[in-house]
């Protein structure tokens, strides 16, 4: 089964570095990208391009998006075959809307607020964020050298894609699935549970820990993936 997973903002293709080796092993052929969240020039349409440009022109893959990269996976979807969207910790875009719109109607953000403040603006709306705010928000459930590992490649983000109006004109009709983490600080689990019972018609499934589970929990969240794609409906 081909899987791809898009990571969320601030990330790359690094992130999933410890849950590509469990999917092989289950039999899964993985794809990742680095989408262009650096680039003050782009939107989530470009980074659905820079996704689209990564698959197999023949694959009809499991598509993963974690957090922001939820704002993207469904355009992908719009314009070819997917056998199967899952949302992990992730944001559901709403036609009309930007994330920024959602977050004023919606209880969407993290319940914990970060201790510390260690945000950097680089202009044109691309920003930084610091170790020990990533490792509040992201990574709180890591231990220290995971955090240390994993917010030294952490990229700069550039907020157009939570400002912008979403490119999405109609929700893709594609099989969806939305993964909760019930310790996470950057979405509240129980607006993804929400939105999963409302907007994708299905039960949330959980996993301990917090943002994250790539790095703290592969081999769990593996497992549920392998589950996924092997109920996903056949292509075509």
């Amino acid at each position: 089964m081909d899987i791809a997973l898009v990571h969320g903002s601030y990330h790359g293709a690094w992130c999933w570095e410890r849950l590509r080796p469990q999917l092989e092993r289950l039999g899964h052929r993985v794809t990742t990208m680095d989408l262009p969240i650096s680039d003050p020039t782009v939107g989530a349409a470009d980074y659905a391009d820079a996704v689209d440009a990564a698959l197999d022109p023949g694959s009809e893959p499991v598509l993963v998006g974690h957090s922001m990269a939820g704002l993207v996976i469904p355009l992908v979807a719009a314009r070819r075959p997917i056998r199967r969207l899952v949302f992990l910790a992730a944001f559901l875009p709403t036609p009309g809307m930007s994330v920024n719109d959602q977050r004023q109607a919606e209880p969407i953000d993290g319940r914990i607020p970060p201790v510390t403040a260690e945000w950097t603006d680089l202009g044109d709306d691309v920003w930084m964020i610091g170790p020990n705010t990533a490792t509040e928000i992201f990574f709180s459930d890591a231990s220290a050298s995971d955090a240390r590992w994993a917010t030294a490649r952490l990229r700069p983000q550039c907020y157009r894609v939570m400002s912008e109006t979403t490119p999405l004109d109609a929700w893709p009709a594609v099989e969806s699935s939305s993964i909760v983490c019930r310790d996470d600080h950057a979405i509240d689990p129980d607006w993804v549970r929400t939105a999963a019972r409302r907007r994708l018609g299905t039960e949330a499934i959980e996993l301990d820990g917090g943002h994250s589970p790539f790095l703290t929990r592969p081999n769990e969240l593996a497992r549920v993936l392998d589950r996924l794609s092997r109920d996903a409906p056949a292509p075509g």
